[in-house]
């Protein structure tokens, strides 16, 4: 059961389009007076090195993350970079002077915390969120992972937040009931389980039909892996579904990077792609949202696609 941890994945593909959508989300929210609460149902540790041990293992920043840096520095992106620097990919659109508002706010958020020229510190979802967060909202983070909870209460101490952050050791999906609605009534809820457990799928579900006949206005955003499994298949559709029947309006943005097959190396031997797409669901999604993502996504795909099956959706409806 506590087997994933987010460091092996910090600043991959995923990471990219979550923290964009999140970020752009966030700044339309945060436009408002009144005080707003946001939920990380799923927190993690918060704050991650992509130098460290679980980052560099992976190297999954690489094609994420980094990839986009580079891509706005060079005309050549390596495919890997913490494992290969002999493949490349031509990168003819996209630059530093053409990249999207939405991807420039996310990459710079990111720079923000590192020292001029460095990448070597990512930011997890709480921490994007509380650095834009006012005096009197509110970030309430969710972590059941004993080792993530632990790091994410010394991390998020570190803050100095006060009040402002609560790190609460529960299971996210029950633990959110109780505070819907805020006293604020405005909130965002950010869900993004690890899915390890095919269970997850189901459980998204049912926490975000269990949080619409709480709080109907609040903002959800789910994020979901594509893989080749009937639940991940089917889990935006229940939530279109669920968006529907309520009657609230909903975006739903996916990122490809490669191809989902099974391919062998030279031996024989399977070699399984990792994760090779991912999307995020958002019911009552700012008005602002589709048209940040309209010119962010076909960046994405033209940046961090690895083959000829990178490609990016966005449809919204309600």
């Amino acid at each position: 059961m506590f087997s994933y941890r987010h460091a092996f994945h910090a600043g991959n593909h995923a990471d990219v389009l979550k923290h964009t959508v999140l970020l752009a989300i966030l700044r339309h929210l945060l436009q408002k007076d009144t005080a707003l609460t946001v939920f990380d149902t799923h927190a993690g540790a918060g704050l991650y090195r992509l130098d460290g041990d679980y980052a560099a293992t992976s190297g999954e920043a690489g094609n994420g993350f980094l990839r986009l840096v580079l891509a706005l520095n060079s005309p050549v992106v390596p495919v890997n970079q913490a494992r290969t620097a002999t493949k490349s990919v031509a990168i003819p659109k996209t630059t530093a002077d053409t990249v999207a508002p939405a991807l420039k706010d996310y990459l710079d958020l990111v720079a923000s915390f590192n020292n001029k020229g460095s990448h070597k510190v990512y930011p997890g979802s709480p921490f994007i969120i509380q650095r834009l967060l006012g005096e009197r909202d509110k970030l309430k983070l969710f972590e059941i992972h004993p080792t993530d909870a632990k790091t994410l209460s010394a991390n998020i101490a570190q803050l100095e937040a006060g009040r402002q952050v609560a790190v609460l050791r529960e299971d996210g999906f029950e633990g959110l009931k109780k505070f819907l609605p805020p006293p604020s009534r405005r909130a965002l809820v950010l869900c993004d389980p690890s899915y390890e457990i095919k269970t997850d799928y189901a459980r998204v579900v049912a926490m975000m039909a269990d949080a619409l006949t709480r709080f109907a206005t609040g903002s959800y955003a789910v994020w979901y892996p594509i893989i080749p499994r009937p639940e991940a298949h089917d889990l935006p559709r229940k939530l279109k579904t669920l968006a529907t029947k309520a009657g609230k309006p909903w975006l739903n943005a996916t990122l490809t990077v490669k191809s989902s097959k099974l391919t062998s190396d030279e031996a024989g031997e399977v070699i399984r792609p990792g994760l090779p797409a991912s999307g995020m669901f958002v019911i009552n999604p700012p008005h602002t949202l589709k048209a940040a993502l309209q010119l962010a996504l076909p960046q994405m795909a033209e940046v961090l696609g690895q083959d000829k099956h990178a490609s990016f959706t966005l449809e919204s409806g309600g």
